[in-house]
């Protein structure tokens, strides 16, 4: 029998986004300020963990909250279980939003909202995917589920709590990025440059700098606050310095206290050469005046060594692989005090061929004359490949095929997905080669037809693999 499943999410459509938009209203940002026992990673990501769930037990499926880190959707019969992992909890905010990004919006045959392309709407689809193949009673050999974690963006304890403690399934996908397939990601770690609180001496005194909400975001603003008798000039210098970079911003003085705003692009931290760091443009124009101690090597080493540095050339980083392609670098989060001291956190996305050991010592070496130290960041993830010719990625190729009418190809990613959980693991969608890619960026959006397309591509291609 030949199902047209286009034609199945059509009916369906109304329904989908009437459940999406339930998703999208809840502010799921991770907060460890309001984390408790009973909330791991705060409010926001079990309150949409539980909204999800509650969509599955609505419909007539067997859910489970695991701990209110994750939980599941199941669906089928059968010994072998297959995996759909997506994620309800999202990056914060930031700024430069045209609408709330807590209240979602149809414009131009777009979904704008918070999660409405990471992960919460391409997660949507690969749940109404499955609720077809219920719905239509198919006949299947194997069981699914749709797993949901809410803290993908951060640390992912909670696929570490979910793994160890259900079963784990033997092949899957994550609907957590691109078509045709991601069956490569990245190596993923990050390293701390850690500088000292001396900031004694020079005609400029660094009372703070701070840019970046997370290690995989770009960061679109920075703020650095200092004192200085030569306000006037820095002023003049800094309207001309605006003119000639891709950024904007604002200064104020007040006395010899100065304040400076900079706003430059967010963008996903595997791509970095997509934003505008507003925290090394930062850095730079302030390289240029006398600044004391710690505060002088702070933007020295920004300026010199990571400013537009996306491949980490200059700290002698750079590695290419054939199948992943290149090494990539995002300095993520600034901050400077004089009590604290400074901090800049490095994340990179390394193919085969290169070790997070192999990076601490390297960035060590390349830095060691700024009297610096170097911190690794929290648990890193080891470069993942699934090969071409698995069943599992032909399988999938060929459903994108079927509906596209446009040959599939692997690809590797920076991107780390839940995909890299499962040994036979890849992501899939939901982003087109033709879709405009806003994640972990101001005004995040999905378009209508990305969202309706991917729900058929994934209701076929889960149906082959498990009927």
């Amino acid at each position: 029998m030949e199902i047209n499943w286009q034609k199945e999410v059509e009916s369906r459509k109304e329904a989908l986004l009437e459940d999406l938009f339930t998703i999208l209203k809840i502010d799921s940002v991770r907060d460890d300020a309001k984390a408790t026992k009973e909330m791991p990673v705060g409010p926001g990501p079990k309150e949409a963990l539980e909204a999800f769930l509650e969509i599955g037990k609505r419909d007539g499926f067997l859910t489970k909250n695991v701990g209110n880190l994750a939980g599941h959707i199941e669906y089928g019969e059968g010994e072998e279980l297959m995996g759909v992992f997506g994620h309800v909890d999202v990056v914060p905010t930031g700024s430069g939003w045209d609408t709330d990004p807590f209240e979602p919006i149809i414009k131009e045959e777009r979904v704008y909202a918070r999660g409405s392309s990471d992960d919460k709407g391409p997660s949507m689809a690969a749940y109404y995917a499955i609720k077809i193949i219920r719905d239509l009673g198919l006949p299947v050999s194997k069981r699914v589920r749709m797993i949901i974690g809410t803290d993908e963006e951060s640390g992912w304890q909670c696929m570490d709590h979910y793994l160890a403690n259900e079963e784990l399934p033997s092949f899957g996908f994550s609907p957590d990025a691109d078509f045709p397939i991601i069956n490569g990601e990245k190596g993923n770690t990050s390293l701390y440059v850690r500088f000292r609180s001396d900031v004694a001496g020079g005609k400029n005194q660094l009372v703070s700098f701070d840019a970046g909400l997370r290690e995989n975001m770009v960061p679109q603003d920075a703020t650095a606050i200092f004192t200085s008798q030569e306000a006037e000039r820095i002023e003049a210098d800094f309207f001309t310095f605006i003119e000639n970079n891709p950024v904007t911003g604002t200064i104020e003085t007040e006395g010899e206290k100065i304040t400076i705003e900079l706003v430059g692009k967010s963008s996903h931290g595997m791509n970095p050469s997509a934003g505008i760091n507003a925290g090394t443009y930062l850095a730079t124009f302030l390289n240029q005046y006398s600044f004391g101690g710690d505060a002088a090597t702070f933007f020295q080493l920004i300026s010199e060594m990571i400013h537009m540095e996306h491949g980490a050339n200059k700290l002698g980083l750079a590695h290419t692989d054939e199948i992943m392609g290149e090494l990539t670098m995002n300095a993520g989060i600034f901050t400077f005090t004089p009590e604290e001291g400074g901090l800049v956190a490095l994340n990179f996305r390394y193919p085969t061929g290169v070790t997070e050991e192999g990076l601490e010592i390297k960035l060590e070496t390349a830095l060691h004359h700024f009297g610096v130290t170097i911190e690794k960041g929290g648990h890193g993830k080891l470069p993942h490949y699934v090969p071409a010719d698995d069943p599992l990625v032909s399988t999938l190729l060929a459903v994108y095929e079927k509906h596209t009418g446009v040959k599939g190809k692997e690809r590797s990613i920076g991107g780390g997905t839940y995909g890299r959980l499962l040994e036979r693991g890849v992501a899939y969608g939901a982003l087109f080669p033709d879709s405009i890619d806003t994640m972990h960026q101001a005004n995040e959006f999905l378009a209508l037809d990305d969202l309706f397309r991917a729900t058929a591509i994934y209701a076929d291609a889960i149906y082959e693999l498990i009927k």
